[in-house]
């Protein structure tokens, strides 16, 4: 090591660092791939087996050893046949240019927000009226212990039977956290902004009320007119196109966004017009 610091150069030196960035990366990648599979469980077996074939050569364990030597001779050959499936998919995407431009943070809100907009475009056609609640950077956990837990993977066929009328879980409001609803059947706090239209019932009231506590962001179906609507900031956007709200919604949702109440005011007034 000493040697190594006496030889060392500045272009050696950015040599090495561009080097172990490069490796750093594949390694975050290729736990990215694994994340959520059974190749989690793998890697695991696969540590304690390292650790054990430590142990033996720390202890002189000839026999444990030898064993774990034959194991890792014939390692390449095991570890291509188990990760497989995660390996071919590495490969499919590197060949569609995806490994390394898209984020699976950004594919996972997308993946969310279609579940979301194809049960509200099923919703508002037939008029079942529904409250969905995004989570941000405020904690909602108050509000989703005052539901019914249900902490489970964004469908659209699963937020269309919770809000099916005359079900126990139709009345109140499904809470989201990142990828998962987390509750249904939530109360939520009803604004008091006496500027309100009184047109608008509790679920709205409540979908405002939300926003007006939190930086939640609720989008609601009328139960009445089957109109979508967006709520943010303590205000409501009505009758929102889909394609706004789609752009909206990922907007704001994705990883690292950041609100800006002047951009909200002005898209507001543009959605206006756009009614108008």
């Amino acid at each position: 090591m000493e040697a190594y610091f006496q030889t060392l150069t500045l272009s050696k030196a950015i040599k090495d660092a561009i080097d172990i960035l490069i490796v750093s990366y594949l390694i975050y990648k290729m736990f990215q791939l694994v994340k959520g599979t059974r190749a989690v469980q793998l890697l695991k077996g696969i540590f304690l087996l390292v650790i054990t074939w430590a142990l033996s050569t720390w202890l002189n364990l000839y026999t444990l050893k030898w064993l774990m030597n034959q194991m890792f001779t014939f390692g390449v050959l095991t570890i291509a046949v188990i990760f497989q499936p995660e390996l071919r998919r590495a490969l499919e995407q590197l060949g569609r240019g995806k490994l390394f431009n898209r984020s699976d943070a950004d594919s996972d809100v997308s993946q969310q927000i279609n579940g979301v907009i194809k049960s509200i475009n099923h919703m508002a056609e037939r008029k079942i009226g529904a409250l969905i609640v995004f989570e941000r950077k405020t904690g909602l956990t108050d509000y989703i212990e005052s539901g019914i837990k249900m902490q489970s993977t964004i469908s659209s066929e699963l937020l269309i039977n919770i809000f099916i009328p005359n079900t126990p879980l139709h009345d109140g409001a499904v809470i989201v956290r990142e990828s998962q609803i987390m509750a249904a059947g939530c109360y939520l706090p009803l604004s008091e902004n006496p500027f309100i239209s009184k047109e608008l019932g509790t679920r709205h009231r409540a979908a405002i009320g939300i926003t007006e506590v939190s930086d939640a962001i609720s989008v609601i179906v009328s139960e009445e007119t089957g109109q979508v609507s967006l709520a943010m900031n303590g205000q409501i956007v009505r009758d929102i196109k889909e394609e706004s709200l789609i752009s909206k919604l990922f907007e704001e949702l994705r990883p690292q966004a950041k609100s800006n109440t002047q951009n909200w005011a002005f898209w507001k007034r543009k959605e206006g017009d756009r009614r108008g």
